[in-house]
């Protein structure tokens, strides 16, 4: 799936909510907005893209008065068919997906049990990590990889950056890396990154009680506006998208019972910091 089709997909599935949430069928939508609807049925499948020309009308015929959410599909109406930089990498589909989402999100809430987020990643301790989980990637590809991986950090960076809150599982700030000054190096790199305003960092203490994400670590992206947001669960082999509101919102959930299980943001840094102090 490219990149594009994320974009398509996102505004099919919320043009499909708000027609449903006005109890209209693809006939009455026809009817009141003179698109066919064979036609208001592909948008909503994402087989075939929307002229913001036809977002407005459909919008218009749902009564949508937010504007934001209006500027926001017609921003995702515009963006359809526009290529990312990441698309001139042979990435995976998922992948693409993932960057895609970041690109346009708002705000990120990761939480990892094992490992530092890639967004938080240097570059030699994400040349490691891919490695290590590619088993069988030739070196060229790996530093690829890598090289896309530190692209992604500039959602970081941008004039109105991402929001992001990420919970690490005490065991990956443990993990040994090849060479102590990767490890070391990666420990401040958090410390540093924690100082942006809009970046908060957390550390799950071995010691907590259970908690949801002792089934797996989990990323949601947020987009602003109710019912827009996605979850993204990954795998060695494969990933999963969420888009259900109720699946979502569980997840959200569980993410706010990880953070109060979490270390507040100045003992957490406290840690990290003993924890590279005492890398030999």
């Amino acid at each position: 799936m490219t990149a594009p089709t994320v974009r398509r997909r996102r505004l099919g599935s919320e043009l499909r909510r708000l027609r449903e949430e006005a109890k209209l069928t693809l006939e009455d939508v026809e009817s009141r907005s003179g698109l066919s609807a064979s036609k208001v049925s592909r948008i909503e499948s994402a087989t075939r893209g929307a002229r913001p020309t036809d977002v407005e009308r459909l919008m218009d015929v749902y009564q949508l008065a937010d504007d934001d959410v209006r500027s926001f599909l017609l921003t995702l109406a515009r963006d359809g068919g526009k290529r990312g930089w990441w698309q001139t990498y042979d990435l995976a589909p998922v992948y693409a997906d993932l960057i895609s989402l970041e690109s346009d999100a708002s705000s990120v809430n990761t939480f990892e049990p094992m490992l530092i987020p890639g967004l938080l990643q240097t570059g030699a301790y994400a040349r490691a990590v891919i490695a290590a989980l590619s088993m069988t990637a030739a070196s060229q590809d790996v530093m690829a990889l890598v090289e896309v991986r530190m692209a992604r950090q500039s959602v970081l960076s941008r004039p109105k950056p991402l929001k992001l809150r990420a919970i690490i599982h005490e065991a990956a700030l443990m993990a040994s890396a090849p060479g102590p000054d990767v490890m070391r190096n990666q420990l401040q790199r958090l410390l540093d990154v924690a100082d942006y305003p809009h970046v908060t960092i957390q550390v799950l203490p071995a010691d907590a009680e259970l908690h949801p994400g002792a089934a797996g670590g989990f990323t949601i992206l947020g987009f602003g506006q109710p019912g827009l947001d996605v979850v993204l669960l990954e795998q060695l082999d494969s990933s999963l998208y969420i888009e259900e509101a109720a699946d979502v919102a569980r997840y959200a959930e569980a993410y706010e019972r990880l953070t109060a299980s979490a270390l507040p943001f100045d003992k957490s840094l406290s840690l990290i910091a003993s924890k590279k102090d005492a890398i030999q």
